[in-house]
């Protein structure tokens, strides 16, 4: 080897090393700024509550100042499955205070003007119109209740389904055993009473159930027909919300979001509907107050209707949603409610 080349391997190897300090230098800078880096979004989780709400709402973006401007949510939900609701519940959530409250409409609740001229179209459920016409349906919650929702969200069952299978099922008390068969909607209801995990599947069927195939229902303390499988429903909406909101499902909140935007139509912005996340996340499911609308089953014109009792309508929905005892309850206190929904 000559001395040219010598020199030549030399300036090489000086060359190799010098790229190695650099890259070493770089590689040590990314790790300062990741450790910064890391060190800032720490802060700002504790800053903004820690936990698990603290980290949604620093991963969203979120500042002190985005719970203060946050209102109370008001929300007409509305379930839908083969063109029509048969889920119509009115729900509250104030992520200030953390309450929330739901009030299940039943899905024959008269809403007509001539309880001699009833028909079926006289339902509530009638409003609805396969989703084409949830206004309708606002309209006649808002004339029952005396609340202004202005906002709703229409929920498909798919939605539901995909939603559960994401998170790997729930745990859920079926109430009773559950064996119904429908084969015009293609709905095959086979389920067990008690305790047990269920897939997105078997959550559709429980929503689903009102009955079994020889006649049997809930019992009447439960509350039979209807009135059960209103009562399920609340049940399995805080089960499934309080276990969709756990730490572990960090990974699928992107997929939870996707599934919204698919199966969800609302008038509200889900961008909005997003900044609550982070503070649902602390709601104690067992604090939620749930009732049913007041009232009883009757037979008009031949056909079977829910007449809700006014009076006692009017006291749940302040107790649930106004949160003023009646004899307090003034206009103004109503108005000012109403303008934030």
């Amino acid at each position: 080897m000559g001395k040219h080349d010598v020199t030549k391997e030399k300036a090489k190897s000086k060359n190799k090393k010098k790229k190695k300090k650099i890259g070493f230098k770089i590689f040590v800078t990314i790790l300062i700024i990741l450790a910064i880096a890391s060190g800032m979004f720490a802060i700002r989780v504790n800053q903004l509550g820690g936990g698990w709400q603290g980290f949604l709402a620093a991963l969203l973006g979120h500042d002190k100042h985005t719970l203060e401007k946050l209102d109370k949510l008001y929300i007409l939900l509305m379930g839908e499955s083969t063109g029509s609701s048969d889920t119509i519940i009115v729900c509250s959530y104030d992520p200030k205070t953390q309450e929330a409250s739901m009030l299940s409409i039943p899905r024959d609740t008269y809403v007509g003007k001539n309880k001699s001229n009833a028909k079926a179209t006289d339902k509530i459920n009638a409003l609805y119109s396969a989703g084409a016409t949830p206004e309708k349906t606002i309209e006649a919650v808002n004339e029952i209740t005396g609340l202004e929702l202005k906002n709703y969200i229409l929920v498909d069952t798919k939605a539901v389904v995909e939603l559960t299978n994401s998170i790997d099922g729930v745990d859920f008390e079926v109430p009773i055993d559950m064996k119904y068969d429908d084969y015009s909607q293609d709905l095959h209801v086979d389920l067990k009473a008690g305790m047990q995990h269920l897939t997105g599947e078997q959550v559709e069927q429980v929503v689903r159930f009102r009955h079994n195939n020889d006649g049997s229902t809930y019992s009447y303390e439960y509350g039979m027909e209807d009135y059960g499988r209103m009562r399920t429903q609340r049940a399995l909406i805080t089960t499934v919300l309080k276990q969709t909101l756990q730490f572990k499902n960090i990974k699928e909140i992107g997929n939870i979001i996707e599934i919204a935007k698919k199966y969800l139509k609302t008038n509200m912005d889900l961008d909005t509907l997003k900044d609550y996340l982070p503070y649902v996340t602390n709601l104690d499911t067992e604090t939620i107050k749930a009732e049913q609308l007041p009232g009883e089953s009757k037979v008009l014109n031949g056909l079977w209707f829910f007449l809700y009792e006014e009076d006692e309508t009017e006291e749940i929905v302040n107790e649930l949603f106004l949160g003023t005892p009646e004899k307090e309850l003034t206009d103004e206190t109503v108005n000012e409610t109403s303008a934030n929904n």
